[in-house]
């Protein structure tokens, strides 16, 4: 019999978690700690130091993507931010950051904001082939079907995790939130530990397909000689944690460009996958406002962004600021 979370044998060459997760990452909507705790207050003591980078900035301006929090007084800031990075590593993996003063300051300073108060979290890394660090997430009138990424639709974006096609795992994402929907665009996050604990006990097989490299396609961008997918398993377990790397759509046209149909099994497997991260249960649901930030472990947490109808005054529509982080090990 094997001790609690020790690896199961690789039947297909695969490493997999074969034993239940009990402890805190494991959550469900009824059991995940109270909607309250979620929220980090930015003290007024942050909030100073927010005002004073700002006057700072304001009389050496330099592009966003060169500040380095060091360098400004909202380096003060990191305090307030221990309990969020604990969250994303030990709890329950999220944490919404309450918030930036957005009647104080122009977007571009509230990017600012972002740019710098994130670097207390992680490094920030590049987020398509054109090197882009901080992204737009807003409808621009494209469709997934014709190459363009979820985030720049009003669609229903489906349970995934952000670079799924990458070569290197993203451990944390960030959102801002400057201006929200007319309606709709309700975010949601699912613990990949409540998942798989629920397709460990009821489909197994599953879990076999789900642990297997699947070839995705690389709608980050493709460089010079590279293939134009990659193949990557929906789950690996590295003997501590679970690392997902999940989007069905890229997987689909992955396929497609390859040639290669998905199998019957494979179908299945990803079929039961969305099933279970649909079931209500399981979802934690909530609604960013204006000046909240959004960070995530995209490492072992499954999120969705719920359609949205946006206003028709181009000044109103909704504009989010994503950032992608990698981990300070």
């Amino acid at each position: 019999m094997r001790a609690a979370g020790e690896i199961a044998p690789a039947e297909r060459g695969f490493m997999m978690l074969a034993d239940i997760i009990t402890d805190r990452r494991a959550w469900k909507a009824d059991t995940i700690d109270d909607r309250a705790a979620w929220y980090y207050r930015l003290s007024e003591a942050s909030l100073a130091a927010l005002e004073q980078t700002i006057q700072a900035w304001r009389r050496a301006p330099q592009p966003v993507t060169d500040l380095r929090l060091s360098d400004y007084p909202c380096a003060a800031c990191s305090e307030d931010l221990r309990p969020v990075l604990y969250a994303l590593e030990h709890g329950r993996g999220f944490a919404i950051v309450d918030r930036l003063p957005v009647g104080r300051y122009t977007v571009q300073e509230l990017q600012a904001l972002y740019w710098l108060i994130s670097q207390a979290l992680g490094r920030p890394f590049e987020q398509n082939v054109q090197g882009t660090l901080l992204y737009d997430v807003r409808d621009t009138g494209q469709d997934v079907q014709y190459g363009a990424r979820f985030s720049i639709t009003n669609a229903e974006s489906t349970f995934h995790t952000d670079n799924s096609f990458g070569d290197e795992v993203l451990d944390y994402v960030g959102l801002l939130c400057l201006r929200t929907a007319q309606a709709g665009g309700r975010s949601q996050v699912v613990s990949a530990y409540a998942a798989h604990n629920e397709l460990l006990e009821k489909h197994p097989g599953v879990l076999e397909v789900l642990y297997q490299p699947l070839p995705v396609d690389r709608r980050g961008g493709v460089r010079a000689g590279e293939s134009p997918t990659a193949r990557r398993p929906v789950l690996e377990w590295d003997g501590r944690a679970l690392i997902c790397r999940y989007l069905r759509f890229w997987i689909e046209a992955g396929h497609a460009k390859i040639g290669q149909p998905l199998t019957a099994a494979q179908v299945g497997a990803l079929d039961i996958l969305d099933r279970v991260l649909r079931r209500t249960d399981l979802p934690a649901e909530f609604e960013l406002e204006p000046g909240q930030i959004f960070y995530m472990n995209n490492r072992w947490l499954f999120h969705n962004r719920t359609a949205f109808e946006d206003y028709s005054d181009p000044e109103r529509r909704r504009h989010y600021v994503r950032l992608w982080l990698r981990a300070r090990r």
